[in-house]
């Protein structure tokens, strides 16, 4: 198994839509979307969580140059990250809600715990 999925796409356009989704999770609390793009989602914001908790200003310039939007990346220094403080790992949840209709991918919704 490859270190991280492909899912199809260029590094680039894979790069993006994943720091896009990190950015939407963090600021929303819960997505839903295919299994494996809430595998490598919960990889990424699971990472940024963790750096969250250290708060330095190195810490929050590796954040802001992840997260796509500065307010997001606010609430993860003021209030997602604190939340967590106690907890060593696990952030987010992923509960499988059957298949898309159209053509049959496994879906899943994503949400911080």
């Amino acid at each position: 198994m490859p270190a991280t999925r492909k899912l199809g796409r260029t590094t680039d356009h894979r790069k993006a839509m994943l720091r896009a989704m990190v950015t939407f999770l963090l600021e929303n609390g819960k997505i839903e979307t295919t299994v494996t793009r809430a595998k490598e989602v919960r990889s990424a914001a699971e990472k940024m969580i963790t750096l969250a908790k250290n708060d330095t200003l190195h810490a929050k310039r590796q954040a802001l140059a992840y997260i796509t939007k500065e307010d997001v990346c606010k609430k993860l220094f003021d209030t997602i990250a604190p939340k967590y403080a106690d907890r060593k790992g696990g952030y987010c949840r992923i509960i499988r809600t059957g298949p898309r209709r159209g053509d049959a991918a496994e879906m899943c919704i994503i949400e911080l715990v």
